[in-house]
């Protein structure tokens, strides 16, 4: 068996799952309007730049989801499935999975957004793995607003991949092929340690590194 990780944001759909998700509350009234999408931007902004402090974010976003009950939570998860990440799921994506998952490959999807926005993207997209930042829950099952442990986030994705392996007693070196698909210069720390990274849909950054390590590069947005 070889293993075929995967970045979300910009890799496996053309949106980044988390700020949208912050632009859908801004759009059906759950948040102050003004404030929240300021602070969304702000976000977004030093992400793009590689400045974003990740665990300041991650409690920003998850304690935003604290303030709703999980009724509620639950109706807009699935609203936003429905109006935001159907549309934006690609043919080109779906079938680079197959390939994989048709192959007998272990895929894992690996990415900085949290587990609660992202776990019902990647059902959608057949893949059972995920590594995602976790939201703390109290005893009632009611998110906190906090952070589990560190975030899945640069360097941080070898850490939580590596240890979700070790669950199943295995490490990267256990597997004879190991492929990393990302957009982003930020997953440059998992990237440079796997034996086939794959510039997907490459930011500028990424794209002139990957060209200098001769990397391959794709595209799954061109259509």
């Amino acid at each position: 068996m070889n293993l075929a990780l995967f970045d979300l944001d910009h890799t496996l759909l053309p949106i980044d799952s988390d700020y949208e998700w912050g632009q859908f509350l801004v759009r059906i009234g759950a948040v102050d309007a003004a404030e929240f999408a300021r602070r969304n931007d702000e976000f977004f902004a030093q992400y793009q730049a590689g400045t974003l402090d990740p665990v300041e974010y991650l409690e920003f976003s998850l304690g935003t989801l604290a303030s709703f009950p999980q009724d509620r939570l639950q109706a807009m998860q699935q609203q936003y499935m429905a109006e935001v990440v159907q549309p934006a799921i690609r043919p080109a994506a779906r079938a680079l999975l197959q390939k994989h998952i048709d192959a007998g490959d272990l895929v894992v999807i690996v990415t900085a957004t949290n587990h609660f926005v992202t776990a019902p993207i990647a059902k959608a997209l057949g893949v059972e793995h995920l590594i995602a930042a976790m939201p703390e829950v109290d005893a009632d099952g009611k998110l906190t607003g906090k952070l589990v442990g560190t975030p899945t986030q640069g360097a941080g994705k070898i850490t939580h991949t590596k240890a979700w392996l070790a669950k199943m007693d295995k490490t990267l070196e256990d597997f004879d092929t190991v492929h990393f698909y990302s957009d982003s210069h930020n997953d440059l720390p998992l990237m440079s340690i796997v034996s086939h990274p794959v510039a997907t849909n490459p930011n500028a950054a990424l794209k002139t590194h990957a060209t200098a390590q001769g990397w391959p590069l794709i595209d799954l947005f061109n259509d």
